[in-house]
């Protein structure tokens, strides 16, 4: 059996290539120069390496105020916050991910509801099955495990989980609700959500920060961009038609890649003492391993660690917040449920 923690690092491969394959992440192909490699690139550093920063250890931490929190709520109201995954199909990876959910929420004492339904349901009975847990007060969230075959509408299934139960938020009304100033979305995409944690829980200031983000998905990109403008930073937007991105990202003060692409970002696309999160998760093929493959994200480590000032890895630095915000998230759920404080 495989650890935890490996198993969330396949899940979240799995999860990103899901994600690729069906167009939602961008790739930056073609936005570097065409002779700029490994092997040419011009380093100027920090003249000390960066710190790390551990994903995995937030994470836990994360998980055990979770764990304490629903401990505190079923003592108050004698309940737990309830969690629904609705998987259809068989894919191994998404039957990975989802059990992983499942896993991770008893680990806090969270309930799952977990329904698997044949890769032929039709659409109105996977629309049906959404509104059972929408009128079930047990469940505080809902999860429609993606991608779906391609005879059901995602944008129908999504939207018709009720927004006050949307823990991926993706029903419309949270996504354009984090586009609103001055309004607050009940729930924001896991992923940029954890992005923005790490930075927090890391001491990084956003305020008055120049930030850059590389993508510009639904999934992680667009929002993470709209999270780092309400913590008051000043944000640029590169993706796969913006000419010299390296030109941009070399002012940014915090670099956030999720452009899909392995070891894009060099060590000279980063300004001395930048803060760089790297969302991607990429597997090269690397022959001198066991296995024939390592994983690597969108910014090559090796040189971007001796530029900038903090740094997440790969694998442990983003993939470990993702499920925890679920979690996160459908405490979150039950509290404004049960009305209890801080929700």
């Amino acid at each position: 059996m495989l650890s935890p923690r490996i198993e969330c690092i396949s899940v979240f491969v799995a999860t990103r290539r899901q994600i690729i394959r069906r167009g939602i992440l961008p790739t930056m192909e073609g936005t570097g120069d065409a002779s700029h490699n490994s092997s040419s690139a011009t380093v100027t550093g920090t003249g000390q390496k960066a710190a790390i920063i551990d994903g995995k250890a937030i994470a836990d931490q994360i998980r055990k105020e979770i764990t304490a929190e629903v401990s505190k709520m079923k003592e108050s109201v004698g309940n737990v916050p309830g969690l629904a995954v609705i998987l259809v199909g068989a894919r191994k990876d998404s039957s990975t991910y989802v059990r992983n959910k499942k896993r991770a929420c008893a680990e806090v004492g969270i309930l799952s509801f977990d329904v698997t339904l044949p890769e032929d349901v039709s659409q109105e009975e996977v629309v049906a099955r959404v509104k059972e847990f929408n009128d079930n007060p047990a469940v505080h969230g809902i999860l429609v495990q993606l991608p779906l075959p391609k005879h059901i509408s995602e944008e129908v299934v999504l939207g018709a989980v009720s927004y006050e139960k949307d823990v991926d938020g993706f029903h419309p009304i949270n996504v354009g609700t984090l586009a609103m100033q001055g309004r607050k979305p009940l729930f924001v995409s896991c992923t940029p959500k954890g992005c923005i944690e790490l930075l927090k829980r890391s001491g990084v200031q956003i305020k008055g920060k120049r930030a850059v983000v590389i993508g510009r998905s639904n999934i992680v990109g667009t929002p993470a961009a709209q999270l780092l403008q309400r913590e008051n930073a000043t944000v640029t937007v590169v993706h796969s038609q913006t000419p010299n991105p390296a030109e941009i990202t070399r002012e940014a003060d915090i670099l956030v890649a999720a452009a899909g692409k392995a070891e894009l970002v060099r060590g000279d696309w980063l300004k001395p003492g930048a803060v760089v999160i790297d969302v991607g998760i990429n597997a090269v093929e690397d022959l001198s391993i066991k296995k024939g493959y390592r994983l690597v994200g969108d910014v090559c480590f090796e040189e971007a660690c001796h530029v900038a000032s903090k740094i997440t890895p790969v694998p442990g630095g983003v993939g470990p917040m993702t499920i925890a915000m679920l979690l996160s998230n459908t405490l979150d759920a039950a509290k404004r449920a049960y009305g209890v404080a801080n929700a």
